[in-house]
């Protein structure tokens, strides 16, 4: 997902960590020099829609403007969820 809006600097990367977390998604969250945000997550369907859901707003203080979602078969690379 690359997410745009203002979503760098107020806690977005880290907020979406610990959800990413609760519902048991694997992947990243980074900053992008454009501004945006980029991530990738890999977990069950039900949990990656809740995923979806969380990141369209964000924590308090994000706006989200646009998310771009692009789908893909699962990698099993990580065995976590890192901020980058």
């Amino acid at each position: 997902m690359i997410i745009s809006g203002r979503v760098q600097g107020v806690y977005f990367r880290a907020s979406a960590a610990a959800e990413a977390r609760r519902l048991g998604c694997t992947g990243f969250a980074k900053n992008l020099p454009t501004g945006e945000v980029e991530v990738y997550a890999e977990g069950s369907n039900e949990s990656l829609e809740s995923f979806l859901d969380y990141l369209r707003h964000g924590p308090e203080g994000a706006i989200v403007r646009d998310m771009k979602v692009t789908w893909s078969s699962a990698t099993g690379e990580y065995r976590d969820f890192a901020v980058k």
